[in-house]
C-alpha cells in the first residue's frame, strides 16, 4: 500500500528530472559555438533596445516617455510568447527516437520545451532589471509595490503559451506545413502587439484589434505596472485571466484527444 502511494509522487519526479534534463540540452543546443553562451539571453535585448531606441525614439518621444523601457517590456513578453510557441510545435518530431524508447507522457516534451522558453525569459529579464535599475537611479522611473504582480502576468501569459504549443505539436505531427503558415502569423502578430510603437497612433478601429490581441494584453499589464507603477485595469485582469486559462484548456483539449495517433506518424 506504501509503495503505491508514493508511486505518483516518486514518476513525478522522474517526469520532472526528465523535463531539466532536456531544457539543459535545448539550452546547450542553442548556443552551442558561442563563445558567450547564454549571456546572449542578456545582450540581445539590450542590442534591440539600442537598436529600436536609435530608430524610433525621436518618431515617437511626444507619445511615449521612456522609450528604452516601453520596448523592453513588450520586447521580453513577446519573445516568451514566440520562443514557447515556436519551440513547441517541433517537441513531439523532435523527439521521435525518445518517444518510442522511453515511457514518459508525451506532453514532457512540450513541457521542456516551454520550460526552455521560460529559463530563457529569466535570464533576459535580468537585462531589463538592470536597464529599470539605471532609469531609477536617474529618477525617470519609480518602483512601487504594483511589481509584485508581474509574475501574476507570466503565469497567465505561459499558460496562454501552452496551450498554443500543445495543440501546434499535435498539428505539426499531421500537418508539417503548419511551420511555415505560423511563421508568417507569428510575423503577423508581432506587428499587430504594439512593441515598439504607441497605439495612440492608430486609427480607433486598428487600436480595438490589437486591444484584444492576448499577447498585447500582457504587454499592456506589464507596461502598467512597470512604467505607470499602477494597478492594471479590470478589464486587463479579465482579459489575462480569461486569454490564458481558454487557451491552456483548448491546447489541452487537443492535445490529450489525439496523442494516441501520434506514434502511428512520427
Amino acid at each position: 500500500m506504501r509503495e503505491n502511494f508514493h508511486a505518483p509522487f516518486v514518476n513525478f519526479g522522474q517526469y520532472l528530472f526528465v523535463i531539466r534534463e532536456l531544457t539543459a540540452r535545448e539550452l546547450k543546443r542553442k548556443y552551442v559555438r558561442s563563445y558567450l553562451g547564454v549571456l546572449w539571453s542578456l545582450l540581445n535585448p539590450l542590442l534591440n533596445m539600442l537598436v529600436m531606441t536609435m530608430i524610433f525614439s525621436y518618431m515617437f518621444r511626444r507619445n511615449i516617455v521612456n522609450y528604452p523601457i516601453y520596448y523592453l517590456t513588450g520586447n521580453i513578453f513577446w519573445t516568451l510568447f514566440y520562443s514557447a510557441t515556436q519551440q513547441s510545435m517541433s517537441a513531439l518530431v523532435d523527439n521521435r527516437t525518445l518517444l518510442m524508447r522511453a515511457k514518459l507522457p508525451r506532453q514532457t516534451f512540450v513541457l521542456s520545451r516551454i520550460y526552455t522558453a521560460l529559463v530563457n525569459f529569466l535570464y533576459t529579464c535580468a537585462a531589463f532589471a538592470l536597464i529599470v535599475s539605471v532609469y531609477v537611479i536617474r529618477g525617470k522611473l519609480m518602483l512601487t509595490w504594483h511589481l509584485l504582480l508581474l509574475p501574476i502576468d507570466i503565469l497567465f501569459s505561459l499558460l496562454f503559451a501552452m496551450g498554443i504549443g500543445y495543440a501546434l505539436s499535435i498539428i505539426y505531427v499531421f500537418f508539417g506545413d503548419i511551420k511555415h503558415l505560423y511563421s508568417v502569423l507569428l510575423t503577423l502578430w508581432m506587428y499587430l502587439s504594439a512593441i515598439f510603437y504607441p497605439v495612440s497612433a492608430l486609427p480607433e478601429s486598428m487600436r480595438n484589434i490589437i486591444e484584444y490581441n492576448p499577447v498585447y494584453v500582457s504587454i499592456s499589464f506589464a507596461r502598467r505596472v512597470v512604467m505607470d507603477g499602477m494597478t492594471p485595469e479590470a478589464f486587463l485582469w479579465r482579459r489575462l485571466i480569461l486569454y490564458g486559462v481558454i487557451s491552456f484548456a483548448a491546447g489541452w483539449w487537443i492535445f490529450a484527444s489525439n496523442e494516441g495517433k501520434v506514434m502511428q506518424r512520427v
